[in-house]
């Protein structure tokens, strides 16, 4: 069984995605397998998309008070 969505890295569930593609791609998937795979994908994703936004809400963050450092010492 896969690790619980949160304790997954952005890594590890991109390499999750990639091993359910090569299955989905090599091999003879049964409809229930096929969906429960698709479900699961379905997860991995939103999962990659939620730690995307964070990274660059982070980032932006990042940015913003290297911004607001430049403007305090334009005055000092």
């Amino acid at each position: 069984m896969p690790p619980k969505e949160k304790e997954l890295t952005y890594r590890q569930a991109i390499e999750e995605l990639e091993t359910i593609l090569r299955a989905l791609e090599t091999d003879a998937v049964d409809v229930d397998d096929l969906t429960s795979r698709v479900q699961r994908s379905a997860e991995l994703i939103r999962l990659c998309k939620l730690k995307l936004r964070s990274a660059e809400q982070a980032i932006d963050q990042v940015f913003e008070n290297l911004e607001d450092e430049e403007d305090t010492d334009d005055f000092a």
